[in-house]
């Protein structure tokens, strides 16, 4: 049960809890493919299918773990790896990242999703907490959010429970008076947990709790939180 007396903030996940993130970074891919068909056809040649893409840049991933909080520094370096590798300009990466970055940014939110944000920021400042490099400014739901927590801007990732403990003070309360909304039992539930922090489980695939922890409150989407808080 959520102590509601407690709660002064909520955090919130945003990849696979606001919008399912992989049809968002099929479109993102398949639009820098055309991008480079056109710019740097070779490299477009060579990197013919997404599963190629993310193949190089799971390889830089491995080869540059610097870069493991920075998913637009890794993203731009494999870029510029695959322009290399088929002998086109490295410095066409930045322009090639900026068109799969937009795309990235067009999202197609839960159904759920953007009522509940609206009555989530009527009654709790609201701040979102990211491994990825979403960027809720760039989002129509940005008006809704009093902050932004990545783990690029801290250096941590979630389930480190720094990351929770920096989005407490950007909203200025304790761990313990935020409810931490996510879709990953390790990364959000139990990561906001070990931060002191209350945490729900947004389950939409209906997955058995996966961990000998005491499971939190779980629901199968946001409009199911919603009417939790309406009811207590």
């Amino acid at each position: 049960m959520l102590n509601l007396k407690q709660i002064k903030a909520i955090s919130l996940d945003l990849d696979d809890t606001l919008w399912p993130i992989w049809p968002t970074i099929d479109r993102a891919e398949q639009v820098l493919h055309e991008w480079l068909a056109s710019n740097a056809p070779l490299t477009a040649a060579m990197y013919a299918s997404p599963q190629a893409l993310r193949e190089i840049r799971d390889a830089v991933g491995r080869e540059r773990p610097d870069l493991a909080h920075d998913m637009t520094a890794l993203r731009r370096e494999s870029i510029r790896l695959a322009l290399s590798n088929a002998g086109e300009d490295p410095q066409l990466a930045g322009a090639a990242f900026e068109v799969f970055f937009a795309e990235r940014h067009n999202v197609s939110f839960y159904p759920d999703a953007l009522p509940a944000l609206e009555f989530l920021a009527a009654r709790y400042p609201l701040v979102s907490i990211s491994n990825g490099n979403a960027d809720v400014s760039r989002l129509e739901v940005a008006p809704l959010f009093v902050a932004s927590v990545s783990a690029l801007k801290v250096g941590v990732s979630k389930p480190d429970p720094r990351i929770f403990r920096v989005a407490a003070e950007a909203v200025g309360v304790q761990p313990h008076e935020v409810l931490h909304v996510g879709d990953d039992a390790v990364l959000d539930v139990l990561g906001a947990r070990d931060a002191g922090m209350q945490a729900v489980w947004i389950n939409r695939e209906q997955k058995p709790w996966p961990h000998t922890e005491k499971r939190h409150p779980e629901y199968a989407d946001l409009s199911e939180l919603v009417a939790a808080l309406l009811s207590a």
